[in-house]
């Protein structure tokens, strides 16, 4: 186990620097709230490159760098199969989602949802996404950053670690709002796609060079695509429930879809998502490879999740350890605030204020504050209950695969199909719900149903769609006026296509999606 001992003068006064220069650069930006806007959505302000370097900052954090390298070092590069569909899916986000999204003028998913359902399935998402905010993101943070902390500080107990983070994350949340997080965050992007490509030189060049290292990695270990078989990543779950999580974490969680609603239009919201997904293509060379190839140099680690401290402590040159540590730190931190931030604004947009509709915005910016510190205080209760499970990474992937494939559901069909409404809604989250818990007990806990968790997320998907079609059949069609501006149509993709001839092809998100598109699909194909 690494002691701070480890950490030399250089470092600790890296780590000084780095931590004064975040909160010098918050401060700089630092503006007045007055509205509720300007508190949950960063007033609009966002550019098309903060909106992107967030979207980045937020997915490469301590849980990433830790969790995923460790991935990769025991199985190989098929973890990326949970990065490089983000590309994609952010495609189909810019073309289809944001622009349902920036015109109903929405804080939240669930009120967006609101507008083509109703109040019963508004309530039901927001409830939901609350609890996996807290129970999966917020409490999953706090684990992974304690875990990270006690690496360098043993002695500290992990729930006094956890109480700590919660704090630190809530007081610039607290004090700013979304716009101090997306300040922060994208500071955070620039510096972790440095930390990371330093990471990654320094441990090929320890292992004599990108050839030798991969030449030295199993060839088992260097493919994407694996036999159905396979306890980790069969191919089976990689065609069903991962697009389904990768649909709902990228379109459908509101602690992603508030740093793109935040951008200043929807060229500019769109533009920053195709740069995230394009930062998200760089985790293979810069995070995954090297912790495959770290397999040379530390051959006979018990513990997987450890390669990621060696090649931190026993690789790096003092000064850049301290970087990665603090750049570990704070993009923990940053990610933390935004999720208490989402999850806040959820609690007090679709409970509070309809509790108290009178509240004005002031008002509305004081209930979420503490709304944030209420969610704070229990995913630091949950989050020591993790070290029961077999792991974080597992414990994360899995609860997602189980209970997210209703929203996905009742969101595409409500997107696509005009047909379906209010009580189909209804109808597929209780039967989708309801099949989520049964294949929980029976797979993860009876061990009674032979099913990889990804397959099984397909399996209730189906169960929910279902649901949907057969309940919006039983009673009338929803009127078509009000439901319009609500989906995506061919009419608006033909009005965004006249737009679209005034603006510059570098500008243009169709040919951007394109390129990214042709990107994605080479880098697949290479390591297929």
């Amino acid at each position: 186990m690494f002691q701070a001992s480890r950490l030399s003068l250089l470092d600790l006064g890296v780590i000084l620097a780095y931590f004064a220069g975040l909160a010098i650069a918050g401060w700089l930006d630092k503006r007045r709230v007055l509205k509720a806007r300007d508190h949950f959505l960063g007033g609009n302000s966002a550019s098309w490159p903060r909106v992107g370097l967030s979207l980045y900052a937020t997915t490469i954090s301590a849980i990433t760098l830790v969790g995923v390298t460790g991935s990769a070092y025991a199985h190989g590069i098929s973890v990326f199969n949970y990065e490089w569909p983000a590309a994609i899916l952010l495609i189909v986000f810019c073309a289809c989602v944001l622009p349902t999204y920036i015109r109903s003028q929405v804080y939240t998913v669930p009120e967006f949802l609101e507008l083509r359902y109703g109040r019963f399935v508004r309530t039901y998402v927001s409830g939901l996404s609350i609890v996996l905010g807290v129970m999966l993101d917020a409490s999953g943070a706090l684990f992974a950053g304690g875990v990270l902390f006690q690496i360098l500080f043993p002695a500290w107990p992990l729930w006094q670690v956890c109480v700590l983070l919660a704090l630190l994350a809530g007081a610039f949340l607290i004090l700013g709002g979304l716009r101090a997080i997306l300040t922060i965050e994208g500071i955070q992007g620039v510096i972790m796609v440095t930390a990371c490509a330093c990471l990654a030189w320094f441990t090929y060049h320890a292992a004599g060079g990108w050839q030798h290292a991969l030449a030295q990695v199993p060839p088992s270990h260097l493919k994407l695509v694996l036999p159905a078989s396979d306890p980790i990543m069969p191919w089976t779950g990689l065609i069903t429930g991962v697009p389904l999580i990768g649909f709902y974490f990228w379109c459908t969680n509101q602690t992603m879809v508030q740093r793109v609603l935040a951008a200043r239009s929807l060229d500019e919201g769109r533009l920053g998502s195709l740069l995230g997904g394009a930062l998200k293509l760089t985790s293979l060379f810069l995070v995954i490879l090297p912790g495959a190839a770290a397999i040379t140099l530390f051959p006979h680690l018990d513990q997987p999740d450890e390669v990621f401290s060696h090649i931190v402590f026993d690789i790096l040159p003092h000064g850049l350890i301290g970087l990665i540590i603090a750049a570990c730190l704070v993009s923990l931190l940053a990610g933390l605030a935004g999720i208490y931030n989402a999850t806040s604004t959820l609690l007090t947009m679709d409970f509070i204020r309809r509790l108290w509709p009178n509240l004005d915005d002031m008002q509305l910016v004081h209930v979420g504050k503490w709304m944030a510190a209420l969610l704070m205080a229990v995913s630091v209760m949950w989050a020591p209950q993790i070290v029961h499970f077999p792991g974080l990474w597992q414990y994360l992937q899995a609860l997602l695969c189980y209970f997210v494939p209703p929203i996905a559901a009742v969101f595409l069909g409500g997107l696509f199909v005009r047909r379906v409404n209010a009580r189909g809604a209804a109808w597929a989250l209780c039967a989708g719900t309801t099949a989520s818990i049964v294949l929980f007990v029976g797979i993860a806990a009876l061990h009674a149903i032979p099913l990889h968790f990804l397959v099984a997320a397909i399996v209730i998907f189906a169960v929910s769609l279902t649901a949907l079609v057969a309940g919006s059949l039983t009673t009338a069609a929803p009127d078509p006026g009000k439901i319009a501006p609500l989906m995506f149509s061919r009419a608006v993709w033909d009005a965004e296509t006249e737009h679209l001839k005034t603006v510059p092809w570098y500008r243009n998100y169709r040919y951007l999606s394109v390129g990214l598109f042709a990107v994605t699909v080479a880098i697949v194909i290479r390591f297929a």
